[in-house]
């Protein structure tokens, strides 16, 4: 997909922001929702997405929506940090196909990273639901 093309509604953001798809979340409000990738690169991985936008990536996105998301976005990698304790967070954002881009409505990565343990594929192996709520868990908590 090009860095031009129009917004598709029903990617698979989009459902998960209409409920029409299950997701564990972090954290949500008005403005941005932040859940656990799926796929994730690293223990931990998870994505912060805009709720009312139809921004295809960052290039698209009005400046206000951008500024409270990037906000949300470094909120949430201190969280990680606080519950996880990594070494590293990587934020994270590809825009375009070309670009690695692989859903296309806005969204940023937060991948924790752990010395001496490379990270997975993006968009490689399905995690287990199980764990992936036990880490939502402990970042909801170093939000609070």
């Amino acid at each position: 997909m090009s860095l031009d093309a129009a917004y598709d509604r029903e990617n698979i953001f989009a459902k998960i922001l209409r409920g029409e798809l299950p997701a564990v979340k972090v954290f949500e409000d008005g403005e941005a929702l932040a859940f656990m990738d799926i796929f994730p690169q690293s223990r931990g991985h998870l994505l912060v997405i805009p709720k009312r936008s139809t921004a295809v990536n960052l290039l698209d996105e009005d400046d206000a929506i951008l500024g409270t998301l990037i906000l949300r976005a470094q909120s949430i990698a201190r969280a990680v940090v606080k519950a996880l304790h990594p070494d590293g967070v990587r934020v994270a954002q590809f825009n375009g196909a070309a670009a690695g881009q692989t859903v296309f409505h806005l969204h940023f990565h937060i991948i924790p990273v752990y010395s001496g343990t490379s990270l997975a594929p993006h968009a490689g192996g399905r995690a287990d639901p199980a764990e992936l709520e036990a880490l939502a868990a402990k970042i909801r908590a170093a939000l609070s």
